[in-house]
């Protein structure tokens, strides 16, 4: 029932795409998704593209239905402003759960919250990066502080502050609306991670909380959620096999 998900919990799963069991579902995955979203998937030029589109939601329907029941294959969906997509309801009131997607190269992530601002983000760090990508988009104390580390530990730290700033993004409905140097993370090891804004950013730092992980050796994920009044909020994070009834 809707009233019985905890508002303190967010439950966060990992799909690894090259999941042998999880390839042998993607027929069963394609069946669950809408006639418009088999659509898109079509559009998607790449093969990997699609895949990770599929996997990402089915994911998303799986996990509604784990936790408010019914078909997964009855869930309806709409986008915000600013394209981010949510859970259609009947009547006054929020959705019942907010959730988020990430994929990257060889896995998918889902979080699904009591509230409706939560993100996740998760990227693959075996890739190259552009040098000025940090100075184009960070603000000016995380760029300080990821150029004061050895060079050898940057490419990692960039990581670290790209899927945190792109979580806080997502669960705050904004896309680049928001401009990602407009707020700076201050990590330290052994700590959470902690957030500030500039004057013109509408928002509470003390509000948020972080949470980071390595899902395989190969990807970093960050999410970011609205605590509720409650207090601290357990992020509980699992790879997970989607299982379709045939």
């Amino acid at each position: 029932m809707v009233d019985t998900y905890p508002a303190h919990v967010v439950h966060v799963l990992t799909v690894r795409q090259n999941d042998p069991d999880v390839r042998a579902a993607l027929d069963r995955c394609r069946s669950l998704l809408s006639a418009e979203e088999r659509a898109r998937e079509a559009r998607l030029h790449f093969e990997a593209d699609r895949e990770r589109y599929v996997i990402g939601r089915a994911l998303t329907r799986l996990l509604l239905s784990r936790f408010l029941g019914g078909d997964p294959r009855d869930w309806r969906f709409v986008t915000n402003a600013h394209g981010r997509p949510e859970l259609a309801v009947s009547g006054e009131g929020p959705p019942p759960l907010g959730f988020n997607v990430s994929h990257t190269s060889g896995m998918v992530a889902c979080a699904v919250a009591a509230t409706r601002e939560v993100g996740v983000d998760v990227e693959c760090v075996d890739r190259p990066l552009a040098h000025d990508i940090a100075d184009r988009f960070f603000a000016p104390r995380e760029i300080a502080d990821l150029r004061a580390l050895p060079a050898s530990d940057q490419p990692r730290a960039f990581f670290d502050y790209w899927t945190l700033k792109e979580a806080y993004i997502k669960a705050r409905g904004m896309g680049l609306a928001l401009p990602l140097a407009r707020f700076a993370f201050r990590l330290a090891p052994g700590r959470t991670p902690t957030i500030a804004f500039e004057a013109d950013v509408e928002d509470i730092a003390e509000s948020w909380q972080f949470f980071q992980a390595w899902p395989t050796e190969l990807h970093r994920l960050a999410v970011a959620v609205r605590r509720p009044p409650e207090g601290e909020v357990d992020v509980r994070l699992d790879g997970w096999t989607p299982r379709v009834d045939a």
